[in-house]
């Protein structure tokens, strides 16, 4: 038996299988959940398509009150969704509550939104409309970064177009999702969300399948990529919100020391597990000396522990795979670079390294032009504006990017000049439900959030009439 069930056509079922999670402060499991098997999925997909014409047909008044409840349910069970996610995922306790405050808010805007249906020709020769209609069945996979927050970016705007949906976490984060679907069971209609679980094996299963529509997909760039591939074969519609390799550039007129906290705060969000994250710091030379001083300060004042420890700032990497990664990382760190703090691999259980910060490295050093996705930050230094320029765009990622200067005029220029979907002025990673996420090059295909997001949800349809009078009737 497993402690949490799967949601499939309105019943939480046992999985023909279970599967152990870890919980990373410790290393060790902590819990056991059902896992799905193939033929489980396909009762999913099926649910979800059985489902879709009465939900497709439901005034859109009813579907955004479902989501506001959703929205609503999860606040109210917030303090055990908040400690199961840190259980799994391993932030603490304080940026859980954070997660699921910012899910209740995007929640909360999707359900204000409808699509929206556009007079082109009303005339005396015809008249012509470009509606919006759901597509059918959707499948959500979500990363382990953030599970709960990603997750309701796939289904808030599914099914408030008028999608079912079938959503999948990741397999070292599934718990507090499928607590989530024990909470919104009885929101929906049977059918309309579905939660499944698995061990990497179902992904490809859904992202074929002849009966959905479409995949909103957070994750890897590679990832994103075998997506692609195995969606050709059915021209599926594809949201895909992939890696980055941030960069932000620090003109020499900053306040270092407020500059350094606030790009501290961009580079080790979650732990560096975050794909806007700050990834590589271009520093001008007139101040790299202080901007690395102070921001190797901030790391090792940093309280690194278990995330239901009071106090703690950071916690330990998501999974294991991960934390050999970026232990690779640090090991290229010490190769290319001098790291001026952290750079140790915490003698306890679980995955912990402290924040890294790494200065004396540059474009071509591994760890500069890959994404660390981990609490490694290189500091790069630059003398030329037109050169970082070059040099921030050198990337196939372009996910976010981040100017800072006291000047706002010159930063938004050199903004404009950056290769990427977001970059910000003076901030970095400050997102919301009204400001649309796009990836630019290897970063992401289509567009989440706000109107341009939730359109991503539906087929465009052309009612193109002919007038009577000029058809000579």
């Amino acid at each position: 038996m497993s402690d949490y069930k799967l949601l499939i056509g309105g019943a939480l079922v046992d999985g023909d299988m279970t599967m152990d999670v870890v919980n990373p402060a410790q290393g060790k499991p902590f819990t056991t959940i059902a896992r799905a098997s193939e033929n489980q999925a396909e009762q999913a997909v099926q649910a979800a398509k059985a489902a879709f014409p009465g939900w497709a047909a439901t005034p859109i008044e009813e579907r955004q009150a479902a989501v506001k409840a959703m929205a609503a349910a999860i606040g109210e069970h917030a303090d055990d969704l908040a400690r199961l996610l840190t259980q799994e995922q391993g932030k603490p306790l304080a940026d859980a509550q954070g997660e699921l405050a910012w899910t209740q808010g995007y929640l909360g805007h999707y359900a204000t939104m409808s699509l929206q249906d556009r007079v082109i020709q009303d005339d005396e020769t015809g008249f012509v409309e470009m509606r919006r209609k759901p597509l059918g069945v959707v499948a959500g996979i979500t990363a382990w970064n953030f599970p709960i927050l990603i997750a309701c970016w796939k289904l808030g705007p599914a099914v408030i177009a008028g999608n079912t949906v079938v959503l999948k976490p990741a397999p070292t984060t599934p718990v507090a999702t499928l607590k989530m679907g024990e909470i919104i069971k009885d929101i929906f209609p049977a059918g309309v969300v579905n939660i499944i679980t698995d061990q990497n094996d179902l992904g490809p299963y859904l992202t074929s399948h002849h009966d959905v529509a479409k995949v909103g997909f957070t994750g890897s760039t590679g990832t994103g990529k075998k997506i692609m591939q195995s969606s050709a074969d059915t021209l599926k519609r594809l949201t895909l919100e992939l890696g980055g390799n941030d960069p932000a550039i620090v003109l020499d007129d900053v306040n270092v020391e407020k500059a350094a906290q606030n790009i501290f705060g961009g580079a080790f969000m979650n732990n560096g597990q975050v794909c806007m994250a700050i990834k590589r710091a271009y520093v001008h030379e007139s101040i790299y000396e202080a901007m690395c001083e102070a921001l190797a300060k901030l790391a090792e004042a940093a309280i690194v522990d278990d995330g239901l420890k009071q106090g703690t700032q950071i916690g330990p990497i998501q999974n294991a795979m991960q934390f050999e990664k970026v232990k690779a990382f640090v090991d290229h760190a010490k190769a290319e670079g001098k790291v001026v703090a952290g750079g140790e691999i915490l003698e306890r259980a679980g995955y912990f390294i402290r924040p890294t910060i790494v200065r004396d490295v540059t474009d071509g050093d591994e760890l500069v032009d890959q994404e660390q996705f981990g609490p490694v930050l290189p500091v790069i230094k630059f003398d030329d504006i037109e050169d970082v320029i070059d040099r921030a765009n050198n990337s196939p990622y372009g996910l976010g990017g981040s100017v800072w200067s006291a000047d706002e005029d010159k930063a938004i220029d050199i903004a404009g000049r950056i290769e990427s979907g977001t970059v910000w002025v003076n901030q970095h990673v400050a997102i919301s439900p009204v400001a649309p996420m796009a990836g630019a090059k290897q970063s992401g295909v289509g567009v989440e959030q706000d109107q341009e997001g939730l359109n991503e949800y539906s087929q465009i349809q052309l009612v193109n009439v002919a007038r009577s009078n000029h058809m000579g009737a």
